[in-house]
């Protein structure tokens, strides 16, 4: 198999929040329950039950859940941007000979509108997926680094036993990430290209 690079997707290579406050916005007017959408955007990264269960009861959580979804491709793709650098990130990989993966804890039908919409063309993607849980993704798709800019994403990459590379374009900052296992640190994706010509060398496809 050839090695692959591995992407977190919100916050890592894509801006979802403008789209996801629009969808939270959506969800207090389908349900009636007060979601703060501006508070809500700020702590992306964990599973959607997590931050619905600040919001709704608990034996209204699934419900929540369900009609986030269902309102989500209306409201969320269309205003959702690429993080800096994350096009030519992903050239950048594809000049290496390494193949794109993307584990995220979105769901995976959901995370696929977004790379659509955006043009992003990835080798594999795994969704609904947090912390711990992606590891057995990465290793199962050969995954050599994975990339996030959530403390998660980094446990991720430790439990896999690869290098995780962090990316302080989401809620956490380049000494939360370094706390949590980062072997690499950047401010943004503008970074990733010279940073994997430096640590790809000899892991193209040949290798694989």
């Amino acid at each position: 198999m050839t090695p692959a690079v591995g992407f977190d997707l919100d916050m890592t290579l894509i801006d979802s929040r403008p789209g996801i406050r629009d969808a939270y916005r959506a969800l207090t007017a389908k349900t009636g329950v007060w979601v703060d959408a501006d508070l809500a955007i700020t702590r992306l990264g964990p599973p959607l039950r997590t931050e619905l269960g600040e919001w709704f009861p608990p034996d209204r959580v699934e419900a929540a859940v369900t009609t986030y979804r269902a309102l989500y491709p209306d409201h969320a793709i269309a205003p959702t941007v690429a993080t800096a650098g994350a096009i030519e990130a992903l050239a950048a990989v594809r000049e290496q000979g390494l193949r794109v993966v993307v584990v995220t804890s979105k769901l995976g039908r959901l995370a696929a509108l977004h790379l659509e919409h955006l043009g992003m063309a990835v080798d594999e993607l795994v969704g609904d997926l947090f912390a711990e849980g992606k590891a057995a993704a990465l290793t199962e798709h050969g995954v050599r680094w994975y990339v996030g800019d959530h403390v998660a994403d980094m446990v991720a990459a430790r439990t896999a036993g690869i290098p995780g590379i962090g990316v302080a374009t989401g809620p956490c900052d380049e000494d939360e990430l370094r706390a949590a296992g980062a072997s690499h640190l950047m401010s943004d994706l503008t970074a990733f290209p010279a940073l994997l010509r430096k640590i790809a060398v000899g892991c193209g496809s040949a290798a694989g």
